[in-house]
């Protein structure tokens, strides 16, 4: 399915509606868009399977640019806004883009990556123009709305966020088929497991270059529904946004389940979420505590999976699933899972070790096959893995410990940073927390957190006892040894919209300030 199946029977159905503002983009707007864009890049010699690079903001043509991509049957790599300049120019360059779309809020950076992507041949921009880019408006408004003869399914070539070096793509087979014929894994899922549906509406707080707010709004619109849109997460204006919207369904993160509980009651129970009939969430481990509170406010309908950009596997559970297994992340339906030790061996039910699935998509990272080489395992069974650690019950339901990179090692003994984070960022006087190892001479590493509290403490003495009131309050739910020994407050942690934290850039700090390498 694509746009132009509810273009041909709504014309005038909201496809995006831009939160803040109201905008509104009607399917024909959008399947005529995206007719118009495929045609320009097909006139500038991009073939099917060529590959086109798109940064930008949470913009509000941003679904006209994927559409008429995937239109065109190009691979499209979807670039967060945020990345640096080096990280930009080796993705465009990596992936052989031949073509790059971007906006006047990137300007100043496409200008700066300007003479280093010399095989991109097309650069358009939205709203504005410098040299070297050529307007998109002026571009795509100019050109036919006749469908090429051609039409065949685009797909996505999205990176990973490159904390630990440089972004990575996810490889897979281009499979060229006609248009609207691919159904792939995440149309069956929203379909089968999360109830899409003509006419639902789907609120996207998270930024749409990350691959589930991506993949998911694309399946919103081949299932004829509305996908609303905002620039940024905010608690309360989500709240707002999920009223005035009258949203079906969503999709977020833990963090941001962590930041509407903790508005103020008066505040958060203002706004009527009742027309919710979904809620997703994936992207890190939720503390039971929250997702306790979320089912307790929203009713059952909040549905968690675990997987990656990779595509190797898919773990689901429901609302009614995880209350029989707090704190599972669920069981596999795309899959087999395996818990493996450093050998590849299976480790006895309810240890963890490497979360391994068997049978499942197969994935490369573009231009890396060391990396590749390091994700499957190590008997040579084409077993994959994402680098999280986990267990599994005896159900079989899986639990995630932590990423393997984060573990700390203190004395011997191996701690997971998750069990002390979960605990703490229930406390009232906790907004956000990253948890992780620092040298110590006696034990090689020691448990150090660093927290974001609601109200940061105007002087020592008052951090001093925070901190202290803090780790009592951990260790009255963990033993000593995973608690922290020591914690620093910052107003503001490095997280990402999408909120995976950037733990590593806060644990090279603290490593360098000590005069230690990892």
């Amino acid at each position: 399915m694509y746009p132009g199946i509810t273009a041909a029977t709504h014309p005038q159905r909201p496809a995006v509606i831009q939160a803040e503002t109201g905008k509104i983009t009607t399917f024909l707007e959008l399947h005529e868009a995206a007719i118009r864009l495929s045609n320009v890049l097909r006139a500038a010699g991009l073939q099917p399977g060529d590959h086109v690079a798109v940064c930008m903001e949470n913009h509000s043509k941003y679904f006209e640019v994927i559409w008429g991509c995937h239109y065109a049957g190009v691979v499209y790599t979807a670039c967060s806004s945020r990345l640096t300049k080096a990280e930009l120019t080796y993705i465009l360059n990596d992936c052989q883009a031949k073509a790059f779309i971007t906006s006047k809020y990137k300007a100043d950076q496409a200008l700066e990556i300007s003479n280093d992507i010399p095989n991109v041949h097309l650069r358009l921009m939205l709203d504005g123009t410098i040299d070297g880019y050529d307007s998109f408006e002026s571009t795509v408004d100019s050109a036919p709305t006749i469908p090429l003869s051609d039409m065949i399914d685009g797909t996505d070539m999205l990176y990973s966020s490159g904390t630990t070096g440089m972004p990575k793509g996810v490889s897979r087979a281009f499979a060229g088929t006609p248009l609207g014929t691919s159904a792939g894994l995440a149309t069956a899922l929203t379909v089968g497991l999360y109830q899409f549906h003509e006419g639902m509406i789907y609120l996207s707080p998270a930024p749409l270059y990350h691959a589930a707010p991506l993949r998911f709004n694309m399946s919103v619109h081949a299932s004829g529904g509305t996908t609303v849109v905002m620039e940024h997460f905010d608690a309360e204006m989500y709240l707002k946004y999920a009223e005035q919207y009258k949203a079906t369904h969503t999709q977020l993160v833990p963090t941001m389940f962590i930041r509407m509980l903790k508005l103020d009651p008066a505040v958060r129970n203002k706004y009527d979420v009742s027309n919710f009939e979904v809620a997703i969430h994936a992207a890190a481990p939720c503390p039971i505590e929250t997702k306790k509170a979320m089912i307790s406010w929203w009713g059952p309908i909040i549905h968690e999976y675990y997987a990656g950009t990779e595509g190797n596997g898919f773990v689901y559970c429901n609302s009614d699933m995880w209350l029989a297994h707090p704190g599972t992340v669920g069981t596999a339906i795309q899959g087999i899972v395996h818990i493996c030790d450093e050998n590849g061996d299976d480790v006895p039910q309810g240890e963890s070790g490497t979360i391994f699935f068997e049978g499942s998509a197969v994935f490369e990272y573009h231009n890396d096959p060391e990396k590749t080489k390091a994700s499957r395992d190590p008997k040579g069974r084409g077993w994959s893995t994402l680098g999280d650690v986990g267990y599994l019950d005896p159900d079989n339901f899986l639990y995630l410990t932590d990423r393997k990179a984060f573990m700390i090692i203190s004395g011997g003994v191996n701690i997971y940073p998750q069990e002390s984070e979960n605990i703490l960022v229930n406390h009232p006087k906790v907004m956000d927390i990253a948890v992780f190892g620092v040298p110590n001479d006696d034990f090689g590493e020691e448990v150090k957190a660093v927290v974001q509290p609601v109200t940061m403490p105007a002087t020592p003495e008052e951090a001093d006892a925070l901190a202290k009131e803090l780790i009592a309050f951990c260790k009255t739910h963990l033993a000593d040894i995973k608690c922290p020994r020591t914690i620093d407050f910052m107003s503001d942690l490095p997280r990402h919209p999408t909120g995976k934290l950037y733990k590593r850039l806060l644990k090279d700090e603290y490593w360098k300030a000590a005069g230690r390498s990892i």
